[in-house]
């Protein structure tokens, strides 16, 4: 265990006007101190290991901070001072500093976690919406051209399907699906009749009888800007197409995830805490292993992995040879790794990069090998993997087990787009 330090406060011993208080009383006004940065209480937090109270008042806690250089110290010492110090019976406080070890951190984190979902913010996608993210661990296995093609699938059977490209950097949603209007902000009306906040309306595309609803920042900026944010304003942005896109009715959200397990990940599954997670690999056995770690980010935040999917499995010639270009394996061992269902092995074929250059996906009308497989891999999430709630014989809106399943310009047209008016985009 981490050796502890003494830290004891400068305020002289003041008199008391009454009996000292219990461990269990001290325990419990405790937990009215709130971590900063980890927005529980202390206690919760597991950061309270032990309180010990004297008889003439003098009360010693032990503090556990995950870094002994913590920078919320001081705030966390002046909060547990000032609350413990409002008991009568209490004639000092004493701080006990410590650091946690590894163990200790990483339940830490991931009780903050568990705390952040399930106090996670209202947003603008309907309750009873399945919402799956597709992710990777890495770019450059074809993540995004999945999700449009496996968005038109699903929208060509009927359903209506929001599209979010969460690539903020990387956005290329837009030119995959051909769309090229500016995203439009309109004024909704509030509860009482007035004038509410503007919200986002959503670019929208037919594919049969269904509906695509997309939003991208590629809808706010030209197609060669690059947009030069930090993690808490991707964060931001992403916050914003949840909680100001009006997305109306949909039956499935695909969210079209940037590589990686940082900002914009975290703060997804704080968000949307019902999420299922689709993992896109390449059959190379290095895709495998980084695509790996976004199943395992997607477990560490209580987000249920439903399937993987291998993307560029194999090129069948002409002639009927097929060659493995980038390897073999890489879809059936991350599968077996994760525990998760192999959905589909999509084949390498120039019809689907031509598809996507022109804007129409090759799930929608387009013929060959990895058509059909999209198309396949769609019908099997709307009968197994994840039906759309009309679909189901219960209504599970609002049911808790659903959880279980388990200073740039341009970032200022996307703050303005939601308070101004189309006019700022």
């Amino acid at each position: 265990m981490a050796a502890m330090s003494r830290s004891i406060s400068g305020k002289a011993p003041r008199p008391t006007s009454g009996p000292p208080p219990t461990q269990d009383e001290v325990v419990e006004v405790l937990r009215s101190v709130i971590d900063p940065e980890l927005d529980a209480d202390i206690v919760s937090l597991g950061m309270v290991p032990s309180v010990a109270v004297t008889d003439d008042g003098i009360v010693t806690i032990e503090i556990k901070l995950t870094i002994s250089g913590c920078p919320m110290r001081a705030e966390i010492k002046k909060e547990v001072e000032d609350r413990v110090e409002l008991h009568p019976g209490v004639s000092k406080v004493k701080i006990a500093w410590g650091e946690m070890n590894s163990d200790e951190r990483s339940q830490v984190m991931t009780k903050a976690r568990w705390n952040a979902r399930e106090r996670a913010a209202e947003t603008e996608v309907p309750a009873n919406c399945k919402v799956l993210a597709i992710a990777s661990g890495k770019g450059g296995v074809g993540k995004s051209s999945v999700t449009v093609n496996l968005a038109a699938a699903l929208a060509s059977t009927g359903l209506t399907v929001g599209v979010l490209d969460a690539d903020i950097w990387g956005f290329s949603v837009p030119r995959l699906l051909g769309i090229t209007d500016r995203m439009e902000a309109h004024a909704v009306e509030g509860p009482d009749g007035d004038a509410g906040k503007p919200k986002i309306s959503p670019n929208e595309r037919s594919v049969g009888d269904g509906l695509l609803k997309v939003v991208s920042t590629g809808f706010l900026v030209d197609e060669e800007t690059a947009l030069m944010w930090r993690g808490l304003m991707l964060t931001k942005a992403v916050e914003q197409f949840l909680r100001d896109v009006q997305w109306g009715e949909l039956d499935y959200l695909l969210i079209d995830m940037p590589p990686g397990t940082g900002d914009v990940q975290m703060g997804l599954a704080r968000m949307l805490p019902s999420t299922d997670l689709i993992v896109v690999t390449t059959p190379a056995l290095a895709a495998q292993k980084v695509a790996q770690r976004a199943a395992d980010m997607a477990r560490r935040s209580f987000l249920k992995v439903v399937g993987v999917i291998e993307n560029m499995s194999a090129f069948t010639c002409d002639h009927g040879a097929t060659y493995a270009l980038f390897g073999s394996g890489g879809g059936e061992a991350l599968a077996a790794a994760i525990n998760a269902p192999l959905l589909g092995q999509i084949p390498l074929e120039p019809l689907v990069a031509a598809g996507n250059d022109a804007g129409a996906p090759v799930a929608i009308d387009g013929t060959g090998a990895a058509a059909e497989l999209f198309r396949s891999i769609a019908a099997h999430i709307i009968d197994e993997i994840a039906p759309p709630s009309k679909h189901e014989d219960v209504d599970m809106t609002g049911c808790s087990a659903r959880l279980f399943d388990s200073d740039d310009p341009t970032f200022t047209k996307l703050e303005t787009a939601v308070t101004v008016g189309p006019r700022s985009l």
